[in-house]
């Protein structure tokens, strides 16, 4: 299967610091790799209701959260782009994510069966010189990628806080060469560590 990226921004804040280093990241990858860009903020998608006690979930068939699922089962490579904001993701990111537990209980998606064994990225600009700050967003995106039987590619981090500020992140910058490059392993939950 062709290698195909799906990159999920999550920030408030176009062209941002983790936009910008998903950018220098994403253009390590090979040509021939198709990548799609998803904006969170340009596609809106409502406050998740959780309805698994209640009703049938229906696969959306128009708007953004058509877009998004579709975009979601195509990918072989999940990019979680989302600034560290009160230590975890954003709150669009969050909302997306919230969205996987409608889609597990969609008939016919199969959708956990299809993202087993595919592989979630996490990129994030924070504004702390230590990046234990962002061990939160690292478990959310760690966990919901075990939970789904995915690969885990790590979050590649770098320090900015105003616009533009990561491009100065120098160590960032020559990770972001290689991000994509190492081979993730099967997520697992810390207990199974």
């Amino acid at each position: 299967m062709t290698r195909r990226f799906l990159f999920v921004l999550g920030s408030a804040r176009a062209d941002g610091n983790t936009e910008l280093l998903a950018r220098r990241a994403a253009e390590q990858l090979p040509p021939d790799v198709e990548q799609q860009w998803i904006d969170l903020a340009e596609h809106p998608v409502p406050d998740f209701e959780d309805l698994r006690h209640d009703s049938d979930h229906v696969r959306p068939a128009e708007g953004n959260l058509a877009l998004l699922l579709d975009a979601t089962l195509a990918a072989t490579d999940i990019v979680i782009a989302s600034p560290l904001y009160w230590y975890s993701v954003s709150g669009q990111t969050k909302r997306y994510l919230d969205y996987w537990s409608g889609w597990l209980r969609t008939p016919g998606l199969d959708f956990k069966a299809t993202l087993t064994g595919r592989t979630l990225w996490g990129v994030t600009a924070l504004a702390h010189s230590q990046p234990e700050v962002a061990d939160p967003l690292v478990g959310t995106l760690n966990n919901s990628a075990a939970y789904m039987g995915m690969r885990f590619g790590g979050v590649l981090l770098g320090n900015g806080s105003k616009p533009g500020d990561v491009l100065n992140d120098t160590e960032a910058l020559a990770r972001a060469k290689t991000f994509f490059e190492q081979e993730a392993p099967l997520a697992r939950f810390v207990y199974e560590d």
